[in-house]
């Protein structure tokens, strides 16, 4: 399928993974086109959102993906369906045979990513500040003693900041891992480095030491944002010297 206008765009790019921007601002005339590639399963699904937002933020990034799969998976969007992991992480199925494709999908306001990576364990966040809402109070359950401190230690912008950066960076480990929020993200903690403003690091979670993650920054002017990946045996990105982390909550 090509596209003469297509509403995402590369945005990051390294080794082994990819990150699509994906233009959700109103448009009719996309969002008819978009709402075409959706199946009878994803139409119900669009139908059940109340909000018009909603719908289009789920129709526009769902048909983006659908396009960018068909092409990685060299099938028609016909032959394209997804299936669901016990903690509802999509993955692609392809005539009804699952593919191992990596991906991850995250929206915010009008602003989408979806990530693909060559590796399975692939998790981006992307959320959209929006000052003003009482960040202590809700870091109190969401955030550990330490990011707690560094959180009421923050003030202003910073605040606001801060407290969308650690809550992507938590989510796009929580992603990555495929638990959803059955795993609490005050359970485990931000690598110390990056707490201090390092982009980078890699990281295990407390309860799976065994399993190691690399975690990044991505954050812009228009949004907070973060991509974790898990990492294969010996492999650390070749730009890093970041000392690792176990996410242990203090």
């Amino acid at each position: 399928m090509i596209f003469d206008d297509a509403w995402w765009s590369r945005w990051r790019e390294s080794g082994n993974s990819l990150i699509l921007h994906v233009d959700l601002r109103p448009d009719r005339e996309r969002e008819e086109r978009a709402f075409a590639l959706l199946d009878e399963e994803e139409r119900a699904r669009w139908k059940r959102f109340v909000h018009k937002g909603a719908r289009r933020r789920f129709a526009l990034c769902r048909a983006a993906l659908r396009i960018n799969l068909c092409g990685r998976l060299d099938c028609s969007n016909r032959e394209l369906s997804f299936g669901y992991l016990e903690h509802g992480k999509p993955f692609a199925v392809v005539n009804g045979i699952p593919t191992d494709a990596s991906f991850n999908v995250s929206h915010s306001d009008r602003h989408g990513l979806i990530g693909f990576a060559k590796q399975d364990g692939l998790g981006v966040d992307l959320e959209v500040r929006a000052p003003g809402r009482d960040f202590d109070g809700i870091g109190t359950r969401v955030y550990t003693a330490t990011e707690r401190r560094a959180l009421s230690a923050a003030a202003g912008d910073g605040k606001a900041d801060l407290f969308y950066r650690l809550w992507s960076l938590k989510e796009a480990l929580i992603k990555a891992l495929g638990t959803g929020f059955s795993l609490n993200p005050s359970r485990f903690e931000v690598p110390p480095p990056m707490l201090d403003g390092e982009r980078a690091a890699a990281f295990r979670f407390p309860h799976l030491p065994a399993d190691r993650f690399w975690l990044e920054d991505l954050g812009e002017p228009r949004f907070a944002a973060a991509r974790a990946y898990r990492l294969a045996e010996d492999d650390l990105p070749a730009h890093t010297t970041q000392q690792e982390t176990k996410g242990t909550p203090t």
